[in-house]
């Protein structure tokens, strides 16, 4: 388990608007309290903290610096905020902040007390039909965003998915995630071997020229299987040979009689060796007959319980990770402050700035929310200046209404100003033009006796 949540960012927003304010403050490691651990992972482990200013709760993920540059994972930290910082959706676990000092790099996310999938795998827990069914819509709803954005996660996994309170379930972990070039494909045999496509193997065996979105969605039907079963469809493990499981892969699933013929459709759907007619977006998933009757709305506003609830009464997490923590663990967290304070002292003379990782994003959520606030705002008022704008440029070429000519009482004058109209009439003239026509003016003055002009002799 490698990171949590507690609330959405939406939902904590309103309740906390004051920590907008943190969109003036460089967040670091003084800025959080450290309350206990509560995962581990290849490169970094994850605790629970407390933002000292607002009281609100994350999870913060912490990976030594000096460890992953030689393991050669640096670069898969930097991606992984990289991408965390592009993201958000309510069946991810979302980035909030992210920065690092000499010893670490930190990403602090949205905590889920409800514990991985593999917890409760491992405990025992029996999921229903339609506990698994709903897990597939959320998790589905998150890969399609995911494709939306290009980004292949390439690790979908039960250790990789958490659950919060309620039970809804939340997908973490972009270490190995990549984002895809428009039309491109991934070639890389990246992720967890009993969990990876037949394409992803077939990519390495120089079979196929590579693979794109639909191996995370096999990822999600064999986690579906294992999640109603408690075991994985292929017998695939870390060291079996790619030529063995090329074959295993290509065995028929075996699917337990008293499994609905529904929701086996569901699994054979998602579990189609060929990637093409595989379940690959949200509307596939919603033509199948054991999802025909889902609103997906509500699945995204999480207006749908889930039918199992993670206990409330303990953390759903190995005890003996804070045990190890404070005891095994050479660098403690608790103990940086004052570690690191030890090391600036006897290294005076040179600049801390130095030691850090300069392609590491420095993020703060709460300055972004603020930054598209503000760039909002910007848009509404345009758009308003540039109806304004229209409206006063339509009221001005607004056609402008002659009064008519005041009658003469001659019958002569009727006929001479008759034609003259009619004249006028059958021009076609975009503007009124008032200067009297020299024809009009001669006939009228024949007929009214107007005085002679002064220049005529």
């Amino acid at each position: 388990m490698l990171c949590g949540r507690i609330g959405s960012p939406h939902s904590l927003l309103p309740k906390y608007s004051y920590t907008l304010l943190l969109s003036y403050v460089s967040v670091n490691f003084d800025h959080f309290q450290i309350l206990r651990a509560i995962g581990k992972g290849s490169f970094g482990k994850v605790c629970i903290v407390q933002k000292r200013d607002s009281g609100i709760l994350y999870a913060m993920k912490y990976v030594s610096r000096s460890a992953c540059e030689m393991r050669g994972a640096l670069g898969g930290v930097i991606k992984e905020v990289e991408l965390l910082s592009s993201l958000e959706h309510p069946f991810l676990v979302n980035l909030w902040f992210s920065f690092q000092d000499e010893e670490d790099l930190f990403m602090v996310c949205d905590l889920l007390t409800g514990g991985d999938l593999r917890y409760h795998l491992q405990n025992r827990v029996e999921f229903s039909e339609q506990s698994v069914a709903l897990l597939v819509c959320e998790l589905g709803s998150a890969l399609e965003y995911l494709q939306a954005h290009r980004v292949v996660h390439r690790d979908i996994k039960p250790d990789n998915i958490l659950l919060d309170d309620a039970g809804h379930a939340h997908l973490t972990d972009f270490n190995i995630a990549t984002r895809l070039q428009k039309n491109a494909l991934a070639c890389s045999m990246s992720g967890t071997k009993p969990y990876m496509a037949p394409e992803v193997f077939l990519c390495a065996l120089d079979e196929v020229a590579g693979y794109s979105y639909p191996v995370d969605w096999w990822s999600l039907g064999v986690v579906a299987y294992e999640m109603r079963g408690n075991i994985r469809p292929f017998v695939v493990h870390s060291n079996t040979p790619l030529a063995e499981i090329k074959n295993i892969l290509n065995t028929p699933v075996h699917y337990p009689r008293y499994w609905s013929s529904n929701f086996v459709d569901l699994l054979q759907k998602l579990l189609s060796t060929y990637p093409g007619a595989r379940i690959s977006t949200r509307q596939e998933l919603h033509q199948t007959p054991m999802l025909r009757n889902i609103d997906f709305q509500r699945v995204l506003e999480k207006k749908i319980k889930p039918i199992y609830k993670p206990p409330e009464d303990h953390l759903n997490c190995d005890p003996c990770l804070e045990l190890e923590e404070m005891i095994v663990e050479s660098r403690p967290l608790h103990k940086k402050k004052k570690r690191l304070a030890k090391q600036r002292s006897a290294q005076r003379d040179s600049d801390p700035e130095t030691a850090l990782v300069k392609e590491f994003i420095v993020y703060n959520r709460y300055k972004e929310l603020k930054r598209k606030a503000m760039e909002q705002k910007e848009n509404d008022w345009q758009r308003e200046l540039e109806l304004a704008m229209a409206n006063s440029i339509v009221n001005s070429l607004a056609p402008i209404q002659e009064k008519p000519a005041a009658s003469i009482a001659h019958d002569g004058d009727c006929a001479n100003v008759s034609s003259a109209a009619a004249q006028l009439k059958g021009d076609s003239i975009e503007f009124i033009d008032r200067t009297p026509s020299p024809q009009i003016k001669e006939s009228a003055g024949s007929t009214l006796d107007m005085p002679p002009s002064p220049f005529q002799k």
